[in-house]
């Protein structure tokens, strides 16, 4: 049932804590108050009008079916996670709902589509990595004569000098069994090969698993291999791997042994030994926060032993931007990088990180992550530190980046924003006529008590609702010429008001008795204009913030 709840396309409106105006966490006693309120507003029996009697018997139901959800704690749970569709369907029948044959089977198909591909992802967890690296040295490190004969000579030679290409599947055995199969293909100058492995696991329980894994290359011959996962503690988990390389030159065999102890809540030490060719061991902690991921390690093996750190800082926005440094020193050399990683989309992040060192030189490396595929371009720019390259490097990725942002990302996801807003406003055009139908008849039924209220108010210079209005509105600076789309919520914001005070939740007030959604999809807000002990008063408030009236902070100056 979760799997076509959460592929729903239909867009359900109606807010069972917005129509009753309490919170999401309301108690019994704040249901009963404001049920007990909305049932004297919308009594039948209050009403002589036919007209009048017929829809404040349909609103006293709509009321009354809220109610009951959200008084019944179990109702509350499933409506909570899954909404109001929740409480009537059970897995498919959602499609039987549909108008027409055609919608029926277009939807069926649509789902089953879905649904079988999300199992073979969940099934086969697929993984790829791409590698392209590219020499780009003649762009910053050449001799001029050297190109004076040769035809073409004055443009800098730029190849591709090494690819590597990565997959593996998983693929579900048992409940405790899996395989996955992995393969790569790669070529260095010229010169390449690829090699095949075949993995089982096992999970012998909670506490730990096993696998073996099979191999064969065209350089590296036969492998054969172990590994073992085990918690020691809560806090302490080792693992163990061993393996068997068979070459034309004999049996190269090799171990590996990591220990890692959970320090406190966001930091882990490991501490590993390998043995083999060559034998080493590396110490590191990694501390990893909401805001912050930070790693030293220590490292010894002959002859290139080194010591590392690196820092990366999260910012907390919605493109989960990340920027990152690290330095690395060792008898090789020192390493320098820096960069940083922004997700584009949904399902894409993009990397871009420059390497400083000597002797390496300068490269720069972009990494594009596309759900489960990884895309390397590592570029080596000099083979020297020259300031040209480093900043090229820096400036360059940048530049590229804000101009494809610019020029080609935002105008597509705008565009694509503006195309499912559409087809969500004719999916749910008679949704909406059915919804201002109802608003304008709540109006109807309010407008006794709107009275009654506004008598009362009056009469103690209490809170009186002079204009309030609710949807879209346009700034005067605004670049485009659009016109505003608003309705007219004063009455049912006056009938809300309870001894000189109007208070609102968090929910959307569209949802709100006497309110609909006048702009489906867009930005909303309510704008009001009321009077409290004589003076005037203005409040702009956002569609899902809490509001609470009469403040001291919103009365207008008698000059303004």
């Amino acid at each position: 049932m979760a799997a076509a709840l959460e592929n729903e396309l239909e867009v359900d409106n109606e807010d069972y804590y917005s129509l009753l105006n309490v919170r999401r966490e309301a108690t019994q006693e704040e249901l009963k108050s404001s049920y007990r309120r909305l049932c004297m507003l919308y009594h039948p029996d209050k009403h002589r009008d036919p007209e009048l009697k017929k829809q404040a018997e349909q609103l006293f139901t709509y009321v009354h079916q809220a109610y009951e959800v959200l008084s019944d704690p179990q109702s509350r749970a499933i409506y909570d996670i899954f909404g109001k569709k929740g409480l009537e369907v059970e897995g498919w029948e959602v499609v039987e709902k549909k108008r027409t044959p055609a919608e029926i089977r277009e939807e069926y198909e649509r789902l089953q589509r879905e649904r079988d591909e999300r199992r073979l992802q969940q099934r086969t967890n697929p993984k790829g990595t791409i590698s392209v690296g590219i020499d780009a040295t003649d762009l910053f490190d050449r001799y001029e004569e050297d190109f004076e004969d040769v035809p073409g000579g004055g443009f800098p030679h730029i190849e591709i000098n090494r690819m590597h290409i990565s997959q593996s599947i998983e693929a579900p055995l048992t409940t405790s069994d899996t395989a996955v199969l992995s393969g790569s293909l790669s070529t260095h100058d010229g010169n390449g090969g690829g090699n095949i492995n075949l993995c089982v696991r096992r999970v012998t329980s909670a506490r730990g698993w096993g696998e073996l894994e099979f191999g064969a290359g065209d350089i590296r011959g036969p492998l054969f291999g172990m590994k073992v996962f085990r918690n020691v503690t809560a806090r302490c988990f080792v693992t163990a791997q061993w393996g068997l390389q068979f070459s034309s030159r004999g049996v190269r065999p090799s171990a590996t042994t990591m220990m890692a102890r959970h320090l406190d809540q966001n930091t882990m030490g490991y501490l590993q030994w390998r043995w083999g060719s060559p034998s080493a061991m590396t110490t590191s902690i990694v501390r990893d926060t909401k805001t912050s991921h930070f790693t030293l390690a220590l490292q010894l093996v002959v002859p290139h032993s080194y010591l590392m750190m690196s820092y990366q800082y999260k910012f907390q926005d919605e493109d989960q931007t990340k920027v990152k440094g690290s330095i690395k020193t060792g008898f090789f050399g020192t390493l320098v990088e820096y960069g940083a990683e922004r997700k584009i989309s949904r399902h894409s992040v993009v990397a871009a990180t420059v390497s400083i060192g000597v002797p390496q030189g300068v490269s720069l490396k972009i990494r594009l992550n596309r759900a489960s595929q990884t895309y390397l371009f590592p570029i080596h720019l000099t083979d020297q530190i020259l300031p040209s390259a480093v900043f090229y490097a820096t400036v360059g990725p940048l530049a590229i980046y804000l101009a494809v942002q610019k020029l080609i990302i935002m105008p597509y996801v705008r565009a694509q924003k503006e195309q499912e807003l559409e087809k969500q406003k004719e999916v749910s055009a008679s949704e909406i006529t059915r919804r201002k139908q109802e608003a304008e008849a709540a109006v109807l039924l309010m407008q006794e008590s709107v009275k009654r209220i506004i008598d009362a108010e009056e009469s103690k210079m209490g809170l009186l609702i002079l204009n309030a209005w609710y949807g879209k509105f346009v700034s005067d600076n605004s670049q485009k010429r659009e016109s505003a789309k608003v309705i007219d919520v004063t009455v049912p914001l006056q009938c809300l008001v309870k001894d000189s005070k109007l208070i609102l939740t968090e929910a959307s007030k569209a949802g709100l008795p006497g309110f609909y959604d006048p702009c489906v999809g867009e930005e909303k807000s309510l704008k009001m204009l009321y009077q409290f002990r004589g003076a005037i008063h203005q409040v702009l408030s956002g569609d899902t913030e809490p509001l609470k009236i009469p403040k001291q902070s919103h009365r207008i100056d008698s000059e303004t």
